[in-house]
């Protein structure tokens, strides 16, 4: 990733990440077996794994340096992060040597609760102090397109989060903050 980017991508769980809602479709305890990359299980063998290119997105986010949140309306906050915590993530593509890190390691903020996406975006914008502008968000729900009235970019992953929905992302988050070019006094010019 060249491009500017945001400083901080968002994304929801529940049917973007993975395809299944934690709080009504998954029992407790969860369990891995051993070292499985991406797949954890429920008390009734219920599967929970993300989506086949959520792994290589979240290590790019991660290698270019962009705060990473978790956003999810849910009743099962504490289950969520579980999942998180088990789902070992596998390394980088390329990366022979590299070992699987815990999924719950890539998300700088987790705004987990009920509630409007709206007070996710608030709290968001007061802990990390990033003007709204700068967050680019992915959900699998038309109706938190609201988080726009922040000045929040949301992208609908409708079928959950793969690389073209990615993308289209990033490129409708540029469109709207194109880079700015600013001369400096000997009249070079600086992108910000």
């Amino acid at each position: 990733m060249t491009s500017r980017l945001p400083k901080l991508v968002a994304l929801d769980l529940d049917y973007t990440l993975w395809d299944l809602w934690i709080d009504t479709h998954v029992t407790p305890p969860l369990k891995r077996d051993g070292n499985t990359l991406n797949c954890v299980f429920d008390k009734y063998g219920q599967k929970i794994a993300f989506y086949r290119d959520v792994p290589e997105i979240l290590h790019r986010l991660r290698a270019a340096g962009v705060i990473i949140a978790a956003c999810s309306r849910t009743s099962a906050p504490s289950l969520a992060r579980q999942a998180l915590s088990l789902l070992l993530v596998p390394p980088p593509a390329g990366d022979k040597h590299g070992s699987p890190t815990p999924a719950i390691k890539f998300f700088d903020q987790q705004e987990i609760y009920p509630g409007s996406k709206l007070s996710h975006f608030k709290k968001l914008h007061e802990k990390t102090g990033l003007p709204y502008s700068e967050m680019l968000f992915f959900d699998d729900e038309r109706r938190n397109r609201e988080v726009e009235s922040l000045g929040v970019t949301f992208c609908l992953a409708a079928d959950g989060l793969d690389d073209g929905t990615f993308e289209h992302g990033l490129k409708e988050w540029r469109r709207r903050h194109p880079v700015e070019v600013n001369e400096d006094a000997s009249g070079d010019t600086a992108t910000s």
